[in-house]
Formats: C-alpha cells, structure tokens, sequence
C-alpha cells in the first residue's frame, strides 16, 4: 500500500519528468540592437559597394577604408577584398563579352537578421546591385552572411560569404579565395 503523501510525491516527481522536456525552450541567439543592425548594414554595404565600384572603368583607387561607421575591416577580409577588388578591376567589364562597358553600378543591402552570440555577430543581408551598360541596366539580388567580432564595444567584420552556392554575383571574384 502506498501512503497517500508518497503518493503525492510520486505524482509531482512523475509530472516533473513530464514538464521538463517540454518546457526546455530552445533559445534562438538574442537579436541586436536596430541601430546595431544598420550600422552593421552600412558598413557591409560600402564593403560591396566598393567591389561593384571596380567593375566601372573610372574607379576610386584609394585604399580600402580600414573603419566604416565605426566597423572596423580584419586586417584578412580587408587583403581579400583588395584582391577581389584588382581581380574585378581587369575582368571583362561588359555583361557580354564584346559588349558595352559597364557604366555605372550601386549597391543596397537590405538587412534580414542581425544576431549576436557570445562575442560574434551574424548579419544576414540581400544585396542588390544594379549595374548599367550602354543602354541597358541589370539588377542581380544575392543572399549574403557578413560575420562580425566584438571587443568591448568595438565591432570588427571579420568574414562575408554568398549564401546560395549556385549564385553568381557579378561583384564577386571567380577566385575561390576569399
């Protein structure tokens, strides 16, 4: 016979086992701050930018910025974009070779989900650059993941990558190096 108070100690511990599992909720890694975000937003963006920029005969040859908007570049993502950048500096700059040149490109990102966990942070992003030839213009639209690092209150973009695998942005190296 089981006495009545150990049998109410036996329906706590047995409801107990039935909560736990449930009521273990899977946390998803904290958002960041909405003016986190666009500052994350605006530096990847001149990050991109930069990139289209050299697919355009009458590029800026300054150095890569080494801060935007208080973003700072890795010292690595900033000789990778270099490389990129004199990569798409001599490629055939016409949506079809022998075509006409390239005349003007821009860049817009817009901002998905910015998460941060521990000391790194995730920007997920659509790009969309427009380049414009002779009398024509494309826009090619392109799911990007920036990944940042924080150090106290300084963030420093340490990584970015095309999140589709078939994509094939037209700012983008052929060099797998990046």
């Amino acid at each position: 016979m089981v006495r009545p108070w150990r049998r109410a100690g036996l329906a706590v511990v047995l409801a107990a086992c039935l909560v736990a599992p449930s009521s273990a909720v899977h946390r998803e890694p904290p958002a960041v701050e909405d003016y986190v975000t666009e500052q994350l937003t605006v530096a990847a963006r001149a990050f991109l930018a930069r990139r289209s920029q050299a697919l355009v005969h009458a590029q800026d040859r300054r150095a890569m910025p080494t801060e935007v908007q208080g973003v700072q570049i890795s010292p690595k993502l900033a000789r990778a974009q270099e490389r990129a950048v004199r990569e798409l500096e001599t490629r055939n700059r016409a949506p079809v070779a022998g075509g006409p040149a390239y005349t003007g490109a821009r860049t817009r990102l817009d901002a998905r989900s910015a998460v941060r966990e521990g000391d790194r942070i995730t920007l997920e992003a659509v790009e969309h650059t427009e380049v414009k030839y002779g009398g024509g213009k494309f826009t090619q639209s392109v799911r990007r993941r920036f990944e940042f690092r924080t150090r106290g209150e300084q963030i420093i973009m340490i990584a970015e990558r095309v999140l589709d695998p078939a994509a094939r942005p037209v700012n983008d190296p052929v060099t797998p190096d990046r």
